[in-house]
């Protein structure tokens, strides 16, 4: 796979574009010369960006966000794969047909870095990435060089709900404030529906991700996933809240447990439990361990399962989470 770039060959990359006239265009200089009002300045952690108003190459640097561009109807010329090094070039099953409509192409992705050379070679107009965890990370290290291949907003990694992201790109990248809002009602109708469709089961839940080796990560209460049980009735426990646990990453949505801890902390009378990018560590899976088949709500039969993609969901997801807990408790 090839690795990403260094700057010094980034920026000439660059300039030799500039020199026979294939990049992209300040979109800043193209407002000032013809008079028009072809741009608008969106405030990110980087800084102010300028970006176009009606920008037709995007390329997207975390395929976590891209479902919302093809909500808003926004041309998605390019996306990294799901992860890193995996050489995964698969459309989300809520997007795909959004993206083959738009033709996007995957980018190499490795966890050396970003493949700047090929970001710059589909001639982007504008560049989004950020969100949460390492796609952030990575985008953060080159940012400068990214913003020297088109403007380029990062989603802060303080929004840690898709409500968040989903508000921002709307409402101060894309300005179509009023499609937001028509989603968010119609979410929030459908949850009201589950809610009143479904018998929760016993509570309060705690909510557990695994990595592929098995260690376990207890999700905090207050934000993303567990908030989503909550708007239909289902009471996530607050572990995080009475107990002396320090968040993990960047995402402040979680936080490890040891073996032992999770025989002492994870004793709710129900549990969710999901893997953070596969759906191999299962409930099935973890009874064959002892400390997982005598919890309470293992032994109880108040185990459940959710799919990888839950834990950090976009808008989609978060509608296909709701239909899930509607079949599993109605």
């Amino acid at each position: 796979m090839r690795t990403a770039l260094r700057p010094l060959t980034a920026a000439a990359a660059l300039g030799a574009l500039l020199l026979t006239g294939c990049s992209a265009a300040d979109p800043a200089a193209e407002s000032t010369e013809a008079g028009g009002d072809s741009t608008r300045v969106v405030t990110t952690d980087q800084g102010d960006v300028t970006v176009p108003t009606d920008p037709q190459r995007v390329v997207v640097l975390n395929y976590a966000l891209a479902g919302y561009l093809y909500n808003l109807d926004v041309p998605v010329t390019a996306i990294t794969p799901e992860f890193a090094d995996t050489g995964d070039e698969t459309y989300s099953d809520f997007w795909a047909e959004d993206a083959e409509e738009d033709g996007t192409e995957f980018l190499p992705w490795s966890s050396d870095g970003y493949d700047l050379e090929s970001i710059l070679a589909v001639e982007p107009d504008l560049i989004i990435g950020g969100g949460i965890g390492f796609p952030l990370f990575q985008a953060e290290q080159v940012y400068d060089e990214l913003a020297d291949i088109a403007p380029t907003v990062l989603v802060s990694g303080s929004f840690t709900t898709w409500q968040q992201q989903f508000s921002f790109l709307a409402e101060d990248v894309f300005d179509k404030g009023d499609e937001y809002a028509d989603y968010v009602a119609a979410y929030d109708d459908r949850a009201a529906e589950v809610a009143a469709a479904i018998t929760p089961p016993p509570g309060p839940s705690s909510f557990v991700a695994f990595t592929a080796d098995g260690t376990a990560y207890a999700l905090v209460e207050s934000v993303g996933l567990p908030t989503e049980f909550a708007a239909v009735g289902i009471e996530p426990a607050p572990i995080f809240a009475e107990g002396d646990f320090e968040v993990y990453g960047s995402g402040n949505d979680m936080f490890e447990l040891s073996t032992e801890q999770v025989g002492q902390v994870i004793t709710q009378p129900s549990v969710f439990v999901m893997g953070f990018s596969s759906d191999d560590i299962t409930v099935e899976s973890l009874s064959q361990n002892p400390v997982y088949a005598s919890l309470p709500a293992f032994q109880s039969g108040n185990a459940y399962d959710l799919p990888q993609w839950a834990l950090r969901g976009d808008y989609d997801e978060a509608l296909a989470l709701l239909d899930l807990i509607e079949e599993q408790f109605s």
